[in-house]
């Protein structure tokens, strides 16, 4: 959790999009068991299995399968 709070203060993530990322994590989306990422609007969240690793910008580029 260390992590990602240090992600979203570094890159300035906004609260729409954490409050978007949390809605979509409550409806327990299925994800692949290896790497994925997910694009918001001003973020995306890339992970591995369930967790959530880390946040990226929309400028940088994600690794794994694309969740949508």
């Amino acid at each position: 959790m260390a992590h990602l709070h240090l992600r979203i203060r570094d890159r300035s993530i906004r609260l729409e999009d954490l409050e978007g990322m949390l809605w979509w994590l409550n409806t327990n989306p299925e994800v692949p068991h290896g790497r994925w990422f997910k694009r918001f609007p001003g973020m995306t969240i890339c992970g591995e299995g369930e967790l959530v690793k880390t946040f990226l910008l929309p400028r940088q580029a994600a690794t794994g399968e694309e969740v949508l």
